[in-house]
């Protein structure tokens, strides 16, 4: 390893308050690094690279990381087809019209509320049905009146919507009802949004840094891809996100304090 890369990134360490060695890297954050560089055709800055390491060596710390299994930071690169590179798992593919996208570095990617979405290209199914979590961080709220930020349709319900306006914020995770239930916030935050179901009885919802439990006997899920910005081809967001997962069960706490650091660090790095 050339010595003044890795005073470089040491450097990077310091500068975003992050206590990690320079040397503490990982083959996956590694391998995201070099295909969004290569997406973007362009580097990304040393401080950006040593938060997204600092992201994937936490989750790994924090025993989360193996749950995730389809992922994408819609920030921090350069591009939008770099935002597109998947964390883990599979590319998604953006659908709708192409000129209603937003993207920004340091807080992601708006859709046009309309018929701008992402398929996830994981189907539903695809994790167990008492092992399972959605999960996305919002940095700003929809506005359209019944939309999701991330779900399929009723053939495997497994939600989490953010619906403003005829019908009350509500969650779902492997239900065929959804839930009136916001952790006590009244409506949806800003911050990461989150269902995860590690039983067949219930299953645990995080909104505005508060989690909460729902009792709700799981069902089976169906084929569907999951999809981001809306509920299949239904219930566009306008929202703009910053990242998503989907995969088993988690700790929805410890996922929140990974990714809130996360873009904390974008916020410092990114100029």
């Amino acid at each position: 390893r050339n010595l003044a890369d890795v005073v470089d990134r040491e450097r990077a360490w310091d500068n975003l308050g992050l206590n990690i060695s320079a040397d503490v890297t990982t083959p996956e954050s590694t391998a995201y690094i070099e295909a969004v560089e290569a997406a973007d055709a362009a580097f990304l800055e040393e401080e950006v690279k040593a938060a997204i390491h600092a992201f994937v060596v936490g989750c790994k710390i924090d025993g989360i990381w193996t749950a995730i299994k389809a992922s994408c930071i819609l920030a921090g690169a350069r591009t939008l087809d770099g935002a597109l590179v998947p964390l883990v798992g599979t590319a998604p593919t953006r659908l709708g019209t192409e000129g209603g996208w937003g993207y920004n570095r340091k807080t992601g990617l708006s859709a046009n509320g309309t018929n701008n979405s992402l398929n996830t290209n994981r189907v539903n199914n695809a994790d167990p049905d008492t092992q399972c979590h959605n999960a996305v961080y919002v940095t700003g709220i929809s506005t359209n009146g019944n939309n999701c930020y991330i779900g399929t349709d009723n053939s495997g319900p497994n939600e989490i919507r953010n619906v403003i306006g005829s019908l009350s914020n509500q969650f779902g995770n492997r239900t065929t009802s959804l839930h009136n239930e916001t952790g006590g916030n009244g409506s949806f935050a800003t911050g990461l949004i989150g269902s995860s179901r590690a039983s067949a009885s219930e299953y645990r919802i995080r909104n505005g840094t508060v989690s909460v439990t729902v009792t709700a006997a799981a069902g089976a899920a169906g084929s569907t891809t999951v999809r981001v910005f809306s509920q299949s081809a239904a219930r566009y967001s306008n929202a703009r996100l910053a990242f998503y997962s989907i995969g088993e069960s988690l700790d929805l706490a410890l996922l929140d304090a990974r990714v809130t650091a996360l873009m904390n660090a974008f916020a410092t790095a990114v100029p």
